[in-house]
């Protein structure tokens, strides 16, 4: 199946902050970067923004086929902010070594969105396993470490699961555990959903300021650590 070529034409919309983004700055610890944001947006397809996404993402935005493009584009960035949540804290340098029995392969999960090198071959992912393998394992450098490649894979992988495979947004074949219905690690992925954009329609007891965004929340941080 042929992905139409994303836009990025459109003007890029303020998108809410997760709870964790919140929580981040209230702890003193650094938010998502609102530069993300436009990097997800820009890497959608058009396919993502029309009515071949499954029903499911009602569950989370019940009005987004009735929505315009820009708000489903701003969905789709506060969904990806919310995956990172819930996948590494929203810490784009996590890198998480797996238990494998002995004598497989040491397999890790990398980045915002828990990736791994394998994802090039498979998705046409922007890492290079030879540059990076003499480098740390958090080292910023590690291709597959940098957030626009790190994010633009995410987009690549939730394609190939809804558009081209048309399975549904949550199931127990998915990519990743957090978007695997009625698992633990569900359960933490569900909590950062709770601040959707306005135009979803969701109802939810979020305690953030409805005027708050992911710059908003990263300019009140900035101010946290100037010096006074």
């Amino acid at each position: 199946m042929e992905i139409g070529t994303p836009s990025h034409a459109q003007a890029i919309r303020p998108v809410p902050p997760t709870p964790i983004d919140v929580q981040k700055v209230e702890l003193g610890g650094t938010p998502w970067n609102p530069q993300w944001d436009q990097i997800i947006e820009k890497a959608l397809p058009t396919e993502m923004l029309s009515s071949q996404v499954p029903p499911g993402v009602r569950r989370f935005c019940p009005r987004f086929f009735e929505m315009g493009t820009k708000d489903k584009s701003t969905f789709w960035a506060y969904f990806f902010q919310a995956l990172a949540g819930a996948e590494a804290g929203l810490k784009p340098n996590t890198s998480v070594r797996h238990s494998e029995p002995e004598g497989a392969l040491t397999l890790r999960s990398e980045g915002l969105l828990q990736l791994a090198y394998a994802d090039r071959k498979r998705y046409g992912c922007d890492f290079n396993w030879q540059a990076d393998r003499a480098l740390k394992a958090n080292d910023p450098t590690k291709t597959i470490l940098q957030p626009k490649n790190n994010l633009e894979c995410g987009v690549k992988i939730l394609v190939n699961q809804i558009i081209v495979h048309h399975k549904p947004l949550l199931t127990p074949s998915g990519y990743w555990s957090t978007l695997h219905p009625g698992g633990p690690s569900f359960l933490v992925f569900a909590k950062q959903m709770t601040n959707p954009p306005d135009a979803c329609g969701l109802s939810t007891n979020s305690r953030i300021d409805k005027s708050a965004t992911t710059k908003s929340v990263q300019d009140d941080a900035n101010r946290a650590e100037t010096p006074k």
